[in-house]
């Protein structure tokens, strides 16, 4: 059994908040928040728009906007890679945020005007994951500039509860804003909050940046990151579970909707505050992930036996009071397993390789949402909400079985050992039986 190093009582616990010391970092999470908002309000109306105002209930056409937004990501996010191995993170998403704010003041004013159609939400939704596919990845490495390598599993867990929290508050204020405003003023007024997040690109100070070193363009770039990534299989064993969870567990908008409208009859006031008692969960596994020092395997497997626990409760919840006390189960799962598997690769992987290792992680967590939706959006018309739900437990247990066993295969770590690790505190300094794969598995 690998020993621990007893910490001093002397030892102070790194601060929380650690990460906003950096001027850069405090500038880029405020417009990030406020365009988050924006941008969960936008996708709870969008749902809603497609859900009840161009279709009678059907979940299809939703996850079929869904696969079309999230769909593009897993066509071009491996070659976008190399892209951002050599190119400015910043300007890529300057670039992306700015075509963001259009297409969405887009879709806004087609349904103020009344002209809005289903082929149309499908063309934006198309435009828009063609964008995400660039700009997801581009953030992800852009965190190590901001904050510093030493910062960067604080930083992501900050990040997390800032798309958290934004997911809390813009889904509650979409539900109001449509009742009262309607669909259409929701949609516009959402896509100009991303303007909070290009004014804070545009002011960041350059020369307070963590310079990473970019490579040169050479050929066969993608297939050298593809042989880096199938070396380290714990890599792969993070990107397998994180591509199960994407395609299966990542149908908030289709569960939201269908439990509200289908399940309990219930309105769009209503359905905005379930979307956001979800984000309650979530927010807390965020800050899970800001308060630890160092990611973990362990924590990543144990959250995805968390999404099968709360996604089976969600499903068997008898009424909507229980259901919405039961939901932040699911999300914490969730979002503990995407923001620890995050940070895992962010302080795991060589610096050279960081770029398309993360462009792969974006291309299985959000491209494999296109699997996923119209399955789900399918057993949700055919057998009903709940047993769409109960497909998301079936992914978090399946991604579960995939880190446990090979633990277990791969490490001989049983299963106590790696649930007793995922609970147990780590100072800086600690080595548990967890934490040495990443040293193994980084070795030549």
């Amino acid at each position: 059994m690998v020993g621990r190093r007893k910490s001093s009582p002397r030892e102070s616990r790194p601060a929380l908040f650690r990460a906003l010391a950096t001027r850069n970092f405090r500038i880029w999470i405020i417009g990030a928040l406020i365009a988050n908002i924006g941008s969960w309000a936008q996708r709870t109306a969008q749902d809603w728009l497609v859900l009840t105002e161009l279709t009678n209930n059907d979940a299809v056409a939703v996850g079929v906007s869904l696969s079309l937004q999230f769909g593009p990501i897993f066509v071009l996010g491996p070659f976008i890679g190399p892209l951002i191995d050599r190119v400015n993170g910043r300007t890529i998403i300057l670039i992306t945020t700015i075509a963001e704010l259009v297409l969405g003041l887009v879709l806004g004013i087609a349904v103020v005007l009344g002209i809005a159609t289903l082929p149309l939400v499908y063309v934006l939704a198309l435009s828009l994951g063609i964008s995400q596919a660039f700009e997801a990845p581009a953030r992800m490495a852009f965190v190590s500039e901001l904050v510093g390598k030493s910062h960067i599993s604080n930083a992501v867990g900050m990040n997390s509860m800032m798309f958290n929290t934004s997911r809390l508050v813009g889904p509650a204020i979409a539900g109001v804003a449509i009742t009262t405003a309607g669909t259409g003023w929701t949609l516009t007024i959402s896509a100009a909050a991303y303007a909070a997040a290009v004014i804070a690109i545009l002011s960041l100070r350059v020369r307070e940046l963590n310079p990473v070193t970019k490579v040169a363009k050479a050929r066969g770039q993608f297939r050298e990151g593809l042989r880096y990534i199938r070396s380290r299989t714990d890599i792969v064993i993070v990107l397998s579970m994180a591509f199960v969870v994407g395609a299966l567990v990542f149908n908030f908008g289709i569960f939201s909707a269908t439990m509200a409208v289908v399940e309990f009859g219930l309105g769009a006031h209503d359905y905005g505050f379930i979307t956001s008692a979800l984000a309650v969960g979530s927010l807390i596994g965020a800050l899970i992930v800001a308060r630890s020092t160092r990611p973990r395997l362990s924590v990543i497997i144990v959250a995805a036996a968390t999404i099968a626990v709360g996604a089976t409760l969600a499903a068997l919840a008898p009424t909507v009071t229980i259901f919405v006390v039961l939901y932040p189960i699911l999300g914490l799962g969730a979002i503990l397993l995407v923001a620890t598997a995050n940070s895992y690769l962010q302080v795991s992987t060589d610096d050279k390789f960081r770029g398309r290792v993360l462009a792969i992680y974006s291309t299985v967590v959000i491209g494999g949402t296109p699997f996923g939706s119209p399955l789900v959006g399918f057993v949700s018309n055919t057998l009903g909400p709940r047993w769409a739900i109960g497909v998301a437990a079936i992914g978090g247990l399946a991604a579960a079985l995939i880190g446990f066993i090979w633990m277990r295969a791969g490490h001989h770590i049983g299963t106590t050992e790696t649930i007793r690790s995922a609970f147990r505190h780590s100072e800086v300094g600690d080595t548990t039986a967890t934490q040495l794969i990443t040293i193994i598995h980084k070795s030549p």
